[in-house]
């Protein structure tokens, strides 16, 4: 039972840090249509700035400023370089983010090399919060999780109950209205991408400190975050929580079972005849636990295109 316990809390919290990368991702397609192959890659330029920051300025200090710089750097991305494939449509800001995706990882390579860098927690945050069956569970993950539930409640609240989310919500649906109201539609944009940018360096300074550091996080990340949007459905914040907690949990309950198809037909005394066919019938979950989130995402687009909470077109 408490085995149960530690892995629907570590589910939960690893669905967290899911929508936290995927939040921004969400934004910026759900606002502009956009979509980044480079969203990850700011996420590792998170964690890096905040590791090189911290020895200088502080931890804390150090993970307010590192999704500031990367926001800025979202900005430079989207005024210099996606504004002027916009309007060639998704192909060629595909293939443009994809290239950005390649620089960002070797300018990395490049100052910090190939290998972990030393990004720990401080050890004042490096204290159990409770013991569960005799296992210290961090404090550090609850702060993760908590985190992640404020940037959502932040986020919607601005989109839903300010005069800013008013502002944007205007600029998607209705820009030559928003532009006739006086509003700089261009610059609502450069916004978004670089909050949206800014949200995924947030999730690189929280997180990177707990897990590893390293020059291939953000392909570890990267196709696990478009997974999430995809199940929660393109555009919707709402649903990009709802994935990432349903595939944080049916990742990390996988793990812990150790059972294959031919432990299900033994029940029925078919149990010899799957071991003899072997192949899948004899292959563990938990083997199987890192292709889970894709095979869920295959269902969702047999049965729902559009995602769990994405609006039908």
């Amino acid at each position: 039972m408490d085995q149960l316990i530690v892995s629907l809390m570590n589910g939960i919290v690893y669905g967290l840090l899911l929508f936290m990368v995927s939040a921004g991702l969400t934004l910026i397609f759900g606002m502009m249509g956009v979509l980044n192959f480079a969203h990850a890659s700011f996420y590792m330029l998170g964690a890096y700035f905040a590791y090189t920051l911290q020895g200088t300025i502080g931890f804390w200090a150090a993970v307010i400023a590192a999704p500031i710089l990367v926001g800025l750097i979202g900005v430079v991305v989207e005024r210099f370089f996606l504004r002027r494939v916009h309007h060639h449509g998704h192909a060629h800001e595909l293939l443009l983010t994809f290239g950005l995706s390649f620089i960002i990882a070797e300018t990395i390579k490049l100052f910090f090399g190939n290998f972990p860098v030393d990004y720990r927690i401080p050890p004042a945050l490096d204290v159990p919060a409770f013991a569960i069956g005799g296992a210290q569970y961090p404090a550090y993950r609850l702060l993760m999780g908590g985190i992640a539930i404020a940037m959502f409640v932040a986020i919607y609240l601005l989109l839903t109950r300010t005069r800013v989310g008013i502002v944007v919500r205007s600029a998607i649906y209705k820009p030559r209205m928003a532009e006739a109201l006086g509003h700089n539609v261009p610059l609502v944009f450069m916004g978004v991408f670089g909050v949206g940018a800014g949200l995924a360096g947030l999730a690189g300074a929280v997180a990177g400190a707990f897990y590893t550091t390293n020059p291939n996080m953000a392909l570890e990340l990267g196709v696990m975050v478009f997974v999430v949007v995809v199940v929660g459905g393109l555009g919707s914040l709402g649903g990009a929580m709802l994935a990432s907690l349903l595939i944080g949990v049916i990742t990390s309950l996988a793990v812990g079972i150790d059972r294959s198809l031919a432990d299900l037909f033994a029940l029925v005394g078919a149990g010899d005849w799957a071991r003899g066919v072997g192949g899948l019938m004899t292959l563990k979950l938990s083997s199987l636990s890192a292709t889970i989130p894709f095979a869920l995402m295959l269902l969702i687009l047999l049965v729902r295109p559009s995602g769990l909470m994405g609006e039908k077109n």
